[in-house]
C-alpha cells in the first residue's frame, strides 16, 4: 500500500503536478467576482429598459456600488488578520445574498424575458420590469428559505452500506458521520448542543467528524465546540483535520478534540472489535496540511495503516473527497469525507465538481472502494443553503455473509 500518487511528470516539468482547474480559475475569481456578482443584477434589475424614476435609479446604484465596495472590505476585515466577526458576518451575508440575486438575474433576465417576448407578453419596459420584480421576489424566498435551512439541525439521513469483506460479527455496525461544522462568527453554541443531542439519538457505535470543526482557534470557538464533548458513542469517536483547521491554528484543535475525548487520527489507526470480527478505523490529516509548515501534519495513508492487518475491512476517514483517488490504489473499503458542503449555494456545485470527484451521497471508485460524501453539518461563510441541504449520517455498515433485516 502506498499513499503517493502514481503518475509521474514528464521530462522537462520540473513545477511539479498542474494545478487543478478550480485553483487556476481561482487565481482571477478575486478580481472579477465581485464586479460580477454587483454589476449584472443592478443592470438587470435598474437599467435594462425599465425607465424607473430617476430618483429609484440613482438610489438603486447607489447600493449596488455600496454593495461591491462594502462586501470586499468587511471580508478582508473578517476573515483577514483582524478576525473581527461582526465584518465577517456582514461580508458573507453580503456574498451570499449577491451570489443568488446574481444567478437569478442571469437566469430570469435571459429565459423569463424571452419567454414573455414570445408570448408577447406587454411591452419592452412591461417585461424589463416583470423580470426585475421576479428576480428580487425569487431572491427573498431563497434566502429566507436558505437562511432557514443552515441555521437548522440537519436531518438524519441514513445509508446502508455493504462492505464484502467486512464480517458477520459486524454486520449493522452504526456508523455516525458529522462534518464540516464549521462554527465561526455567528454564535452557534445552542445549534451545536442540539446537533450533538440528535446524534446521540442514533445510538452510534461509533461517531466521526470529518473536519472543517471551525473558522477561527480553538480557543475563539471553544464555546461552540464544547458540546461536541456530551457525543456518546459505544465504541470510539474519532476525527481527522479539515483545511481550515490549517488556516486557524490545526494543532490547537487537535489538542481541544482530544481534551474532548475524542480520538484524533492523524494517520493512525484503531481497530474496532464485535462479535469476532474487526474493523480498521484509519484517518488522515487534510491533504493540505503539509502545505501549511506544520511540523508533522501530512496526509500520509501508509502511515495511517502502518501495522494493519492487510486482510481486515478498511474503515477511512479524509476531509476531503479528492483523497479516494490514493484509498482506491490501497484498496481501502470505505472512505468518508465532507468538505464539498454540497455546492451549498445553487449553482456553485458545478464549481465544486472542478475540483472534487464527488459531490454528496455514495459513489464507487476503483476495484472495491466505496466513497461516502457529506453535504455538511453546518455551513461556510454565507448563512444560506440554497438545494444543498446540511446532514448528519447514519451509515450502517452491513456484511454479505449474513442475512440482515432492514
Amino acid at each position: 500500500m502506498t499513499d503517493t500518487d502514481s503518475a509521474r511528470p514528464a521530462e522537462g516539468e520540473a513545477r511539479g503536478p498542474r494545478p487543478s482547474r478550480l485553483h487556476s480559475l481561482m487565481r482571477f475569481i478575486p478580481l472579477i467576482a465581485p464586479v460580477l456578482l454587483w454589476a449584472v443584477p443592478c443592470w438587470v434589475l435598474l437599467h435594462a429598459g425599465q425607465h424607473w424614476p430617476l430618483a429609484v435609479a440613482l438610489v438603486g446604484t447607489a447600493v449596488f456600488f455600496l454593495g461591491l465596495a462594502g462586501m470586499p472590505l468587511a471580508m478582508v476585515r473578517g476573515h483577514g488578520r483582524r478576525q473581527q466577526d461582526w465584518a465577517a458576518i456582514i461580508g458573507d451575508t453580503l456574498l451570499g445574498a449577491s451570489w443568488v440575486l446574481f444567478t437569478w438575474s442571469v437566469l430570469l433576465g435571459v429565459l423569463l424575458r424571452a419567454a414573455l417576448a414570445v408570448t408577447g407578453v406587454g411591452d419592452s419596459q412591461d417585461r424589463a420590469r416583470i423580470v426585475a420584480w421576479a428576480v428580487l421576489g425569487v431572491t427573498a424566498v431563497l434566502l429566507t428559505w436558505g437562511y432557514a435551512e443552515a441555521r437548522r439541525v440537519p436531518r438524519v439521513r441514513r445509508i446502508d452500506v455493504q462492505l464484502p469483506r467486512l464480517g458477520a460479527g459486524l454486520d449493522g455496525l452504526r456508523v455516525a458521520l458529522v462534518t464540516d461544522t464549521h462554527y465561526g462568527p455567528l454564535d452557534r453554541a445552542r445549534w451545536s448542543a442540539r446537533v450533538c443531542e440528535t446524534v446521540n439519538t442514533l445510538e452510534a457505535d461509533l461517531v466521526c467528524h470529518a473536519g472543517d470543526i471551525a473558522d477561527g482557534t480553538a480557543e475563539r470557538r471553544r464555546a461552540q465546540a464544547a458540546p461536541l464533548g456530551t457525543v456518546r458513542a459505544t465504541h470510539a469517536r474519532v476525527y481527522v483535520t479539515g483545511n481550515h483547521e490549517y488556516y486557524s491554528e490545526a494543532q490547537g484543535w487537535v489538542d481541544l478534540m482530544d481534551e474532548l475525548d475524542w480520538e484524533p487520527l492523524r494517520n493512525r489507526h484503531l481497530l474496532l472489535e464485535r462479535g469476532g470480527d474487526t474493523l480498521v478505523v484509519a484517518g488522515v490529516d487534510d491533504v493540505t496540511a503539509e502545505s501549511s509548515g506544520l511540523a508533522g501534519h501530512r496526509a500520509h495513508l501508509a502511515g495511517a495503516l502502518d501495522g494493519a492487518d492487510p486482510d481486515l475491512p478498511v474503515l477511512l476517514l479524509a476531509h476531503q473527497p479528492t483523497f479516494v483517488d490514493r484509498a482506491a490504489a490501497a484498496g481501502i473499503d470505505l472512505q468518508l469525507s465532507g468538505h464539498t458542503h454540497g455546492g451549498q449555494i445553487w449553482p456553485f456545485h458545478h464549481l465544486v465538481r472542478l475540483d472534487q470527484p464527488a459531490l454528496a451521497g455514495l459513489s464507487h471508485h476503483g476495484a472495491r472502494t466505496l466513497l461516502y460524501t457529506s453535504r455538511g453539518t453546518g455551513f461556510w461563510g454565507p448563512p444560506f443553503r440554497v438545494f444543498a441541504p446540511s446532514e448528519i449520517t447514519l451509515l450502517v455498515l452491513r456484511s454479505p455473509l449474513t442475512a440482515t433485516a432492514p
